[in-house]
Parts: structure tokens; C-alpha cells; sequence
């Protein structure tokens, strides 16, 4: 298994549970970031390089059954869509991908959104934009190129994140405005569980599950329910 932007928090978790699992894991992070891989010397291999580099994909993909990814819209140069592209025309035919993003993405234009949390993205993308941070338009044209692959994916769509022990695999639903999801939380623990168990959950493929903690309110009234 290989995690494209493993030296990040969600990252890390991914390694993890990878590594809980059995898996051979595979690691791509910028050059720069390697050392927040030191818990895992030994135990994985590593590639330096930027995820959007292809040779880096390339090799880091070679030979992978699953390839997880991080879709982290960087800058201003199509760094998320350069990241997408690589593992979508690097990884083996077969292999399973997962690439995580967040709500704001939507495949089929059915997610119900609320006003302050559209409002919130139009405000943020755009001062992020100017400001050359972070591009969330990418994000959405890396997702864009995903959705029209023929590969085996699964575009996995993450609520606001929180740290903390966790609560088991999120519950999830096809679209944002389903009430299972109003309470948009969710531990990154358990978003990274979610990304490595989709590996062997052939219903996700083709499928953007939203997700949400399995112990929040909302989550637990649909239990009930």
C-alpha cells in the first residue's frame, strides 16, 4: 500500500493503520518532511519528493495493490490535480485508490449545502487564493479527473476534523444535507481508518462517501432511528 502524503497527520494515521493491518507500506512526502516519518524507520519505505512529481509516483506506485492519497490543494500550481494525475496514470490498472478531500467536493451536484458553510468556502477559497496558499479549485478539478477515470477509486469526503482516541469506522452517506451527517465532526483517527479499510470494501468503488464520527449526535440518532 502506498500513502501519497504520508508525513501529514492524516498521513500518519493512514500509516498506521496500514501497518496494524499487515500491509507493506509505501511512503511519498516532500523532501523536507521525511523526519515526521521517524517513528516508522524500518518499517516502511520512503520516497522524497513533492506528489506531484510523476517520477516520484511512479516509482513509489510500482507494484502497490492499494495507492491512498491525500489531495492537499497547495499553492497556486495545480498541485492537487498534479498529485491526482500522477497516481491516476502511474498506479497498476487494477490497484485500488482512495483519495480524501472534504465536503465541499461534490460528484453529482445533489449535496445540500447550509448558507454559512457555502459562504465559508467562497470567503476562504478566495482570500486563500489571493494570498496563494492553498487553491481549493484544484481540490475540485483533481477530483473532476478522478470521478472520470475508469480505475477503481473511491473519493473519500471528510467533515471537520478533530484529534482524539477513536470511535470507531464513520458512519457515511452519498450526500452532503443528509441528516446522519448535521454534526460535521469527525476524528482524523477514524477518517484514516475509514481510507484503509475502503481498500477492501469493493461497495465503495465508484462511490464519494461524506462521512461523519460514528459517535457523534447526529450519527447515533440515525443508529437509533
Amino acid at each position: 500500500m502506498c500513502v501519497v502524503g504520508a508525513s501529514g497527520k492524516l498521513g500518519r494515521y493512514m500509516v498506521r493503520h496500514a501497518l496494524e493491518r499487515g500491509y507493506e507500506v509505501v511512503g511519498v512526502c516532500r523532501e523536507k518532511s521525511v523526519a515526521k516519518l521517524a517513528e516508522f524507520e524500518g518499517r516502511i519505505t520512503v520516497f522524497p519528493g513533492a506528489t506531484d512529481d510523476r517520477a516520484v509516483i511512479a516509482r513509489a506506485v510500482h507494484g502497490c495493490d492499494a495507492v491512498l492519497t491525500v489531495l492537499v490543494p497547495w499553492g497556486v500550481r495545480h498541485y492537487a490535480s498534479g498529485t491526482a494525475q500522477a497516481v491516476l496514470d502511474h498506479a497498476r490498472p487494477d490497484a485500488r485508490l482512495v483519495f480524501s478531500c472534504g465536503w465541499h467536493i461534490t460528484r453529482d451536484g445533489q449535496d445540500a449545502y447550509t448558507w454559512t458553510f457555502k459562504a465559508f468556502a467562497t470567503v476562504f477559497g478566495r482570500l486563500a487564493k489571493l494570498a496563494r496558499v492553498v487553491d481549493i479549485d484544484d481540490q475540485v478539478e483533481a477530483c473532476r479527473r478522478v470521478f472520470a477515470s475508469d480505475t477503481g477509486w473511491t473519493v473519500v469526503r471528510g467533515s471537520d476534523l478533530e484529534e482524539g482516541d477513536s470511535q470507531g469506522l464513520p458512519v457515511w452517506s452519498r450526500h452532503v444535507g443528509d441528516p446522519v451527517l448535521a454534526s460535521n465532526l469527525t476524528r482524523r483517527v477514524d477518517f484514516a481508518r475509514f481510507m484503509v479499510e475502503a481498500v477492501e470494501n469493493d461497495a465503495l468503488i465508484h462511490e464519494a462517501p461524506a462521512i461523519v464520527g460514528r459517535l457523534t449526535p447526529s450519527a447515533l440518532a440515525h443508529a437509533g432511528e
